[in-house]
């Protein structure tokens, strides 16, 4: 649920997704060269370090690890040394008032690779994410995932998905919290993208809320397809839980259409998008 999903456009509507800024766009800010330099040779390669020496100190624990806990530790200590680098503080809002000591799924919108970082940091309890299963290939970062007990799903073959499916829905009913990206991949221009049909079947499965998040600058601070880090101030709002209590897979678009216009509502409060 985690895919690299593309948006199905017209070739008439192609400019307008070139011209328009981004939602969180700081036009007063100038990115130039020295934001640059300073990302390609300073703030990228000290990233890449921390992914790989924390990835290697993590191995020997995660192997007798089965809670996961202590490799949420070792995530949570990367993303913390991520977040310190890129000197980008953020501000979190609504946290306060959720129950944090219940298992809900927490509906976020993909806006950055940056996101994962956030969410490790400021989310104060140990959670479980949806991811691709892509993923996999990659170095240190697809074993972390495998071993810390995170959820893979092949939307190419979704009967392969079936042992993550019933093991998500456990753990939530067991009181695991569940990150999820109901769009299916990161944003190419900052704007939320429709999520996917069923994205939200766990939550009515497990019959636990739906916390809407919405994650905002992160687009800006790193698009798809850059290196370029604009360091910026960042936020984290968090919404009222929307409950899925007696509901069945046949209220999934209806709860779906709710939880994407929280999430909207939160992303766009500083005013509807352009």
């Amino acid at each position: 649920m985690n895919s690299e999903l593309q948006l199905e456009r017209g070739p008439e509507s192609a400019p307008a997704l070139e011209q328009r800024r981004s939602p969180h766009e700081r036009p007063e800010v100038n990115y130039g060269w020295g934001s640059r330099l300073r990302s390609y040779f300073i703030l990228d390669p000290l990233i890449w370090f921390y992914t790989l020496v924390l990835g290697i100190l993590a191995l020997p624990g995660g192997m007798f690890d089965k809670s996961g806990r202590r490799l949420h530790g070792f995530s949570r200590a990367w993303s913390w040394l991520i977040m310190k680098t890129i000197m980008s503080p953020v501000k979190v809002t609504g946290l306060d008032k959720i129950d944090t000591s219940k298992p809900c799924v927490y509906a976020v919108n993909h806006a950055s690779a940056m996101d994962i970082p956030v969410l490790y940091v400021y989310l104060p309890f140990q959670f479980r994410i949806v991811f691709k299963k892509e993923l996999l290939v990659y170095p240190v970062v697809g074993w972390q995932l495998r071993r810390s007990g995170q959820v893979c799903i092949d939307q190419q073959r979704p009967t392969n998905s079936i042992a993550s499916i019933r093991s998500a829905v456990k753990s939530l009913k067991a009181g695991m919290p569940l990150v999820i990206y109901p769009e299916g991949g990161r944003t190419p221009d900052g704007y939320i993208k429709p999520f996917l049909p069923g994205a939200l079947f766990l939550a009515l499965k497990a019959q636990v809320d739906i916390v809407p998040v919405a994650l905002v600058g992160t687009y800006e601070l790193l698009p798809m397809n850059t290196y370029h880090i604009k360091c910026r101030p960042l936020e984290m709002r968090v919404g009222k839980p929307i409950s899925t209590v007696g509901l069945t897979m046949r209220d999934l678009e209806t709860v779906s259409a709710k939880v994407q216009k929280a999430v909207e509502d939160l992303y766009y409060a500083d005013g509807p998008p352009v």
